[in-house]
């Protein structure tokens, strides 16, 4: 193996090591800011097309209405 190839497996393996360490260490300090004259209402978009894919999902498994089963000759 050449000298390229093996440091640069070391410095992959040592930055997949320190990474999760790092972020640990780090002071989590969230605040939450006020937010004065908006009505913060929550997303319904998005479940709401979630809702209707798995609908439509269902309705593609289970055939949409093929009352016609096949038979054998």
């Amino acid at each position: 193996m050449k000298l390229g190839k093996v440091l640069a497996s070391v410095a992959v393996a040592t930055s997949l090591v320190t990474a999760p360490v790092v972020a640990q260490a780090a002071p989590a300090e969230r605040t939450g800011t006020e937010v004065q004259g908006e009505n913060v209402r929550g997303g319904f978009l998005i479940p709401l097309i979630a809702i209707i894919a798995i609908i439509l999902g269902i309705l593609a498994a289970t055939g949409g209405g093929d009352d016609d089963p096949p038979h054998s000759p």
